[in-house]
């Protein structure tokens, strides 16, 4: 799903489901003609909550475009955990089952480009794409993720979602026991590293610097048989993604077969923003509990929103956010 030169518009009349069975949808633009490039929503990322949010919006007979330039923040994790039935299969594979099923819905279509700019318009939103096209539609959802920051030590890009890991519930069982190490310092490393003692007992923590934990802090560590090593990182030697080794500054090294980090983020669109939409402290775009952000006729769901960074959450939100969503238009409309 990347950006692209020419429209492309996915939509399917048939299909056969995962079960085998032919699933015939109905034509309902027989009944609801189509403006051109104007829908009831647009949802701006078609990832695992985008495409969630779609589906609902189909099964509500709402006119709904995707647009995707195909960039999940987990595209080189090889496998998902802790999503029950598809515990350890790779993310690549469900967005795929996803967007097949989601496209079985013939209100529902698919563009393969990037958002780039959006504005108000008097009946609701335009949103314009790197090739210029442009679309309309009175509501808009941004489940568009987050984009990481890596720090500027080398091999760390290479190795995140990987062997470099940001959720113990995510992937720490396949490192239960592990020497595994945490790049991390402060009060959240403190807290972290006790809480990482559940998964293995082969603990590292990496402060990259000298640390500002407390001596209390330090020895409290120390009587959970957490090593401290403030050495700075040099490089991160590994293979195919998998950690086999640290290099410091100093020209020594440490053997390590995963690492968890808590790195900085930015929103990956910067849309939502230059519409008005707030963000919380922490980065993320504020929502109530209905996913509305602060602008009338915007929702939000996903890891955009929320620092529950999970694909079965993403799920959740998007199903959430187009039941919610569909439901305040069917409203307005009658």
């Amino acid at each position: 799903m990347r950006p692209m030169s020419r429209r492309t518009f996915i939509n399917k009349s048939s299909s056969v489901t995962a079960s085998g069975m032919l699933f015939h949808p109905l034509n309902f633009s027989t009944y609801y003609p189509m403006k051109k490039n104007h829908f009831d929503v647009i949802i701006v990322g078609g990832s695992y909550s985008g495409l969630s949010a779609a589906m609902a919006l189909g099964r509500a007979l709402k006119k709904v475009l995707i647009i995707d330039s195909g960039k999940p923040c987990n595209r080189q994790t090889p496998y998902s955990h802790n999503f029950l039935t598809q515990d350890g299969v790779p993310p690549h594979e469900i967005a795929q089952l996803g967007r097949s099923q989601v496209a079985q819905y013939s209100t529902v279509q698919f563009f393969d480009g990037l958002a780039t700019e959006g504005r108000k318009i008097a009946d609701g939103f335009e949103i314009t794409t790197s090739n210029k096209e442009q679309f309309t539609a009175k509501k808009l959802v941004f489940a568009t993720g987050i984009k990481d920051i890596m720090p500027t030590i080398e091999g760390f890009s290479d190795c995140w979602g990987i062997s470099i890991l940001h959720c113990p519930y995510c992937h720490g069982y396949e490192v239960r026991g592990a020497k595994t190490g945490i790049l991390l310092d402060g009060e959240e490393a403190f807290e972290f590293a006790k809480f990482l003692t559940n998964w293995t007992e082969d603990l590292t923590l990496y402060t990259n610097g000298k640390t500002s934990l407390s001596p209390e802090q330090v020895q409290q560590l120390k009587s959970l048989h957490i090593k401290l090593e403030e050495k700075e990182i040099q490089k991160v030697e590994h293979e195919k993604g998998y950690i086999s080794q640290l290099h410091f500054e100093d020209g020594s090294t440490a053997p390590l077969t995963a690492m968890y980090a808590h790195i900085p983020f930015e929103q990956h669109c910067d849309i939502p923003i230059s519409l008005g939409a707030e963000l919380d402290e922490q980065g993320y775009l504020a929502v109530d509990e209905m996913q509305k952000t602060s602008v009338e006729g915007i929702y939000a769901c996903g890891d955009n929103t929320t620092r529950m960074r999970t694909v079965s959450n993403a799920v959740y939100m998007g199903a959430m956010t187009g039941m919610l969503l569909s439901k305040e238009i069917i409203m307005e409309e009658v």
